[in-house]
């Protein structure tokens, strides 16, 4: 069965950098657009970046635009997310997604397909 596992959250001082990482298996990765989104608590899940299948085009949202990097790596089925220069409001659970077709860069987590388990970021101020 399809498989998400994410990686690479922790505890970061303002203005730090983590780089978390998703692994797919059970699915032709090169096939899935993949994204993440991110949920603070008692708030909604909200698109956080977006790439392609082929890796060849990407979205962000505005909140992370300049600070947040969405890469992937098809030979190791393997999507990441560079975040630097944290603030304390990127503190949330994030979440990698799939969506096939691998073209769409939706923002919709409605048009998600498979998602993994979520892994802890927290800034302090």
């Amino acid at each position: 069965q399809v498989q998400l596992v994410e990686s690479g959250g922790g505890l970061v001082q303002a203005g730090g950098s983590l780089r978390l990482s998703c692994a797919a298996s059970g699915l032709t990765f090169s096939n899935y657009a993949m994204a993440w989104f991110r949920q603070a608590p008692g708030k909604g899940r909200d698109f956080v970046a977006v790439i392609v299948g082929s890796g060849g085009s990407t979205s962000y949202a505005d909140s992370v635009k300049g600070r947040f990097t969405i890469s992937r790596d098809n030979t190791k089925n393997t999507v990441y997310l560079q975040m630097n220069s944290l603030k304390p409001e990127d503190t949330a659970v994030y979440y990698c997604a799939a969506n096939w077709p691998g073209v769409r860069r939706s923002i919709n987590p409605a048009d998600y397909d498979y998602w993994g388990q979520g892994t802890q970021v927290t800034v302090s101020s």
